[in-house]
């Protein structure tokens, strides 16, 4: 996003941006996990304050830091949520008798993470690369198999590998939100795709995001918010049809949309197209009167947040956090939420066990902490996974402790 004399400008039309969308104050980047060594230095914080344009509708938030700078070192590895290796083996399976994939065939990841997608063709003895600019996590990719170019996505990228072999299969699965040069990447992805490729993109849907009161799911590695609507917009620029959408259960409800060259006859348009364009209409996407209630909203969840913890620490109860996913380090930054609240939290991920959160310090422990200290309350971080988590933990009710799910509005699970 760049700023002309009277502000920010919209990133896909170029537009001022003079609305907002929500102002959650000033917070960390919220993979910036500290070690204790740390604790004691200065925390870089950034604004997160998201606008919405008022002629094409991308809700988005200014590029305050480099996507060098945010991926140099990832702390976020896709393999430790059981409920999303699930979601892409069978993505796998439903993808490769779609488009009839074989071995003569090839398939391109971008932001692939740890090989969590692409091991699944590469298992078919599908052709398979991936593109991932985080080098710890790309070489988790690499160990397991699969084939990784260390590279951030765009169409340089995408000229150097067109020169070898284009894609019968891009897939790009919540990446394109966090992406702050939409229309390089999107060309980048005009270039790359096969006469007859397909790309396949998932990402966060922004209704769903309203509805949900997803407040959290915002941070500063999601540069945009796309509905439909404005997903189309991208990809119509860059000379790709959108011909058929889905509709998600995860991360809150996401869409994962079809594409192709807008020459290319091989594949009939869905009327789920047209159907969700129509639900988007109805429900407002284009008009403003749509997003200007979302920040009040959120003020008032952030309240019933706080009232309940401060309920529980002045009843001399205990409550822990399970996960620390970027998600809830924006909840936990924008409430205030500190140890004083939260006595720690625990995740999977070994990579992030030891550290402390960004901003709020919270020491992270694994999951085996919980048994130890028994908690009156567990703070489900990522409340997307809350079924998978109840699951895994299930022993804490024996000593009767309960979860708590933050969003949409502040639940405790009996």
């Amino acid at each position: 996003m760049t700023v002309n004399g009277e502000g920010p400008v919209c990133r896909l039309c170029g537009s001022t941006l003079r609305h907002t969308f929500v102002d959650l104050g000033m917070s960390p980047l919220c993979e910036s996990y500290l070690t204790a060594d740390q604790l004691d230095g200065l925390e870089p914080f950034y604004p997160l304050h998201v606008r919405v344009c008022e002629q094409c509708f991308l809700v988005q938030l200014p590029a305050y830091v480099p996507p060098e700078e945010i991926f140099e070192d990832y702390a976020y590895f896709s393999s430790y949520s059981d409920t999303w290796v699930e979601h892409a083996a069978r993505f796998t399976e439903m993808i490769v008798e779609r488009l009839r994939l074989s071995e003569d065939s090839f398939v391109v990841e971008i932001a692939s993470n740890d090989g969590y997608l692409l091991k699944h063709f590469v298992e078919r003895g599908i052709p398979s690369l991936g593109v991932e600019p985080a080098t710890n996590v790309a070489a988790a990719a690499i160990e397991h198999g699969v084939p990784t170019l260390v590279s951030f996505f765009g169409a340089e990228t995408a000229r150097d590998l067109a020169g070898d072999r284009r894609a019968d299969l891009l897939i790009g699965n919540n990446v394109i939100a966090q992406v702050p040069d939409l229309d390089d990447f999107v060309e980048g992805m005009k270039l790359l795709l096969d006469e007859r490729g397909v790309v396949t993109v998932e990402f966060p849907h922004l209704i769903r995001l309203i509805e949900g009161n997803q407040f959290d799911t915002i941070y500063h590695e999601h540069f945009s918010y796309f509905s439909f609507h404005t997903a189309c917009r991208i990809f119509e620029k860059h000379g790709l049809e959108v011909f058929d959408v889905e509709e998600l259960p995860t991360h809150g409800g996401s869409l994962r949309v079809y594409a192709h060259h807008l020459e290319d006859t091989s594949q009939a348009v869905s009327p789920r197209v047209a159907e969700l364009a129509r639900r988007e209409r109805a429900a407002g996407v284009t008009s403003l009167d749509y997003y200007s209630s979302f920040g009040r909203q959120v003020e008032e969840t952030k309240r019933q947040i706080l009232d309940f913890l401060i309920a529980v620490k002045r009843e001399g109860q205990t409550i822990v956090g399970y996960g620390a996913p970027g998600k809830g380090n924006t909840l936990l930054n924008y409430c205030g939420i500190r140890a004083d609240f939260l006595d720690y939290t625990v995740d999977r991920n070994p990579y992030k066990q030891g550290l402390f959160l960004p901003g709020t310090h919270i020491r992270i422990f694994p999951p085996d902490k919980i048994a130890e200290t028994r908690p009156d309350f567990v703070l489900i971080l990522p409340w997307n996974l809350r079924d998978e988590i109840v699951e895994q933990l299930s022993y804490v009710r024996d000593w009767g402790a309960r979860f708590v799910v933050p969003i949409p509005e502040l639940e405790v699970l009996t």
